[in-house]
């Protein structure tokens, strides 16, 4: 098996550049790492070129968002959370948004989520704007601000304004509201949280994440961690929520919850489009398999009925991510 995996990774690895770079491949089977490989993180304008080991640390894009869903986890398995309770957002129909509509991407909110510069976003207003570049003060309340264009629960809209939202109400639970709580405050509270509940038992101590001048997570699109560390979160979900020593850290229904399509994204790149879950993605063409999905082609692939956990990270364009996705595939037919 290892040597036809291995081909196919290496294939992928191989492909031209006008194709897309991929920085990192590892593929783990029933818990062990089969394959593992590095390339460079390609340079641009902002950056030069990186060559990528083991230690490296990799931005998620919003890979992040699906860690999120494993925060709100922990939160709910400490019955501090309920999902279908408002999350805290005033103003008329606002009132009536839920932490689960939030995560399911059903809030009612306007959001434009578009990433081509030059182009009307309210994401990359959020993410990009101000003279440093360093998104709006307060992203969260950004995003609650947008307008409200249907009722909870019922319009899909993919909106990386909704998990800021979520990231907000996150911060006020545990250090206090972002109107009165001093940032660096809010910031410590939720990174210790998440290091000593989440990253901590998994093993992973190189795990990073930007905050907005509120002292918010931005869990939308700014977290970063070595390629094997986004292994171990991706088995995580593998476990069903329960670490490799067995400690539960999430509900046992948890992994469902990330997997149970709620939308189908017919323009999603896999061959049948992608369906959405809360906060994950699932793919069609092979039911089980649920993903968390970033900008130009991050992924975290999970396949518990195979027990396979696959990732990738690196930069493909848009154009391209249709034959990433059928190298993936290529890769995940080796394996399972």
């Amino acid at each position: 098996m290892s040597e036809s995996v291995t081909s196919a990774v290496e294939t992928l690895m191989a492909r031209d550049a006008t194709a897309g770079v991929s920085s990192a491949v590892v593929v783990s089977v029933s818990g062990e790492v089969v394959v593992e490989r590095y390339g460079v993180i390609p340079g641009n304008a902002l950056r030069e070129e990186r060559i990528v080991d083991a230690s490296t640390p990799l931005l998620s894009w919003s890979v992040a968002k699906s860690v999120v869903h494993a925060i709100v986890g922990v939160l709910v398995a400490d019955a501090r959370v309920d999902l279908d309770a408002p999350i805290g957002l005033s103003g008329g129909a606002r009132s009536g948004i839920t932490w689960l509509n939030l995560l399911e991407m059903r809030s009612g909110l306007a959001f434009i989520e578009e990433y081509e510069i030059g182009q009307p976003s309210d994401c990359i207003e959020m993410l990009f704007s101000g003279n440093d570049a360093s998104g709006v003060p307060d992203m969260g309340e950004f995003a609650a601000a947008r307008d409200v264009v249907d009722q909870p629960g019922r319009l899909w809209n993919y909106s990386s304004g909704s998990t800021n939202i979520v990231c907000r109400a996150i911060g006020d639970l545990l250090a206090g509201p972002a109107a009165t709580t001093p940032p660096d405050v809010r910031a410590a509270a939720v990174t210790n949280f998440v290091t000593e509940r989440l990253m901590g038992p998994l093993g992973i101590d190189d795990w990073s994440v930007r905050v907005d001048a509120s002292g918010t997570l931005i869990g939308s699109s700014f977290m970063f961690m070595s390629a094997r560390s986004w292994v171990e979160f991706g088995e995580l979900y593998r476990r069903k929520g329960v670490t490799g020593n067995g400690q539960p850290l999430l509900p046992d229904i948890w992994r469902d919850h990330a997997r149970t399509t709620i939308a189908h994204d017919p323009d999603g790149d896999g061959p049948d489009g992608f369906g959405y879950g809360r906060h994950w993605w699932t793919w069609p063409h092979r039911p089980g398999l649920f993903a968390a999905h970033g900008f130009e082609g991050q992924f975290v692939v999970v396949w518990p009925e195979r027990e396979i956990t696959l990732v990738h990270f690196g930069v493909t364009p848009r154009s391209q991510a249709p034959g990433l996705i059928a190298a993936l595939d290529r890769v995940l037919d080796v394996v399972g």
